[in-house]
């Protein structure tokens, strides 16, 4: 393996749009591992990457990447979950904990939608980020600090519209806030090289946007 890469980091790729832009690609190229959902393998090597592992239920696998990668194909016919949650758990049963998902997002809005929500159950056996073409989104669990930089471009997401939220150093803040509903505390920006969000049993999904 190349030693410039992180061997810590694994990177799943999901059946949504694929990268184009510099910063999730980066992770790609930099990936210590490279697991795709079934129906992302096509896209993968279009874009001259090798998947380590190819997982889900192979209804969008096409025959000849299945030859040809035959001794790397996990099959789960489960129709509990979806393929990029077979994919998280792949990874998680190997002890690969450190995750990065790209290509979660776009073609359908109720997959992005579910995707997104996903973060919050993979949240309690790895340490998870989705990487889309304009910013992160991760879930958080607890009180956390978050790095960042002055003017970017923050949004909240309470899964457990009860939870109050305190925010510091955005510049819209968050005093004991409860967020029915999913734009509330959507359009912050922060202040600084970090801010923090203090709450209490809860989960909350956060979105940073990339630096233009």
């Amino acid at each position: 393996m190349d030693e410039s890469k992180d061997a810590l980091l694994t990177v799943i790729v999901a059946d949504g749009n694929f990268p184009v832009h510099a910063i999730p690609l980066g992770y790609l190229r930099n990936a210590g591992r490279i697991i795709c959902c079934d129906g992302s393998a096509e896209d993968l090597m279009k874009a001259g990457f090798i998947p380590g592992a190819i997982v889900g239920d192979m209804d969008s696998l096409d025959h000849s990447i299945a030859g040809r990668f035959n001794d790397r194909i996990f099959l789960d016919p489960g129709q509990e979950t979806n393929d990029l949650t077979k994919a998280v758990n792949w990874c998680t049963e190997r002890g690969y904990r450190d995750l990065v998902i790209l290509g979660a997002t776009g073609k359908r809005e109720d997959h992005t939608i579910g995707n997104i929500s996903l973060l919050i159950e993979y949240a309690k056996d790895a340490n998870v980020k989705m990487v889309t073409d304009t910013g992160i989104l991760m879930a958080l669990t607890g009180s956390s600090s978050i790095l960042s930089f002055a003017g970017q471009q923050v949004s909240v997401f309470s899964v457990d519209p009860e939870t109050e939220v305190t925010s510091d150093g955005l510049k819209y803040p968050l005093d004991r806030k409860k967020m029915e509903n999913w734009w509330v505390a959507t359009l912050n920006e922060s202040l600084g090289e970090s801010f923090r969000l203090e709450f209490k049993n809860g989960r909350m999904i956060l979105y940073l946007k990339f630096e233009e």
